[in-house]
């Protein structure tokens, strides 16, 4: 991204609605083979509908938004708090923003406010980044 400015929007992710097969590999991929994430019956005897995905996966996910438009080494910081679960069959779309365009460590650096949103605009992560610009 060559001239970027506050207000700035960054392209966004969609993914593919969420299947059972991505959460089995994401099990597989990640080490996390909690039940919940797999088993519908475990879901439902703690009272679930079904089971539901990972919260690393929508990070992994919302951390695309950060590596589509900015080299991986330009990345400075990445965190995300989880504000609701992402449910099987669901969408995932994330978006980010310039905040703020600030010199740090002899760089020019952006701050990002990043999103991630499923089917009817439920916010399901919210987090920020620190790219380096130069």
């Amino acid at each position: 991204m060559s001239s970027l400015n506050v207000g700035d929007k960054l392209n966004p992710v969609v993914t593919q609605p969420i299947s059972r097969y991505t959460l089995a590999m994401f099990c597989g991929g990640s080490g996390d083979h909690n039940p919940m994430h797999v088993d519908i019956d475990f879901a439902k005897s703690f009272g679930m509908p079904d089971v539901f995905a990972h919260g690393m996966l929508s990070m992994a996910y919302l951390a695309q938004v950060l590596t589509t438009s900015f080299p991986q080494t330009a990345i400075r910081s990445y965190g995300v708090r989880f504000a609701s679960i992402t449910p099987v069959k669901a969408t995932v779309t994330c978006n980010g923003e310039i905040t703020e365009i600030f010199e740090e460590a002899g760089e020019k650096r952006a701050r990002l406010a990043l999103t991630a949103t499923i089917d009817g605009g439920v916010v399901t992560l919210q987090g920020d980044a620190v790219v380096a610009l130069s």
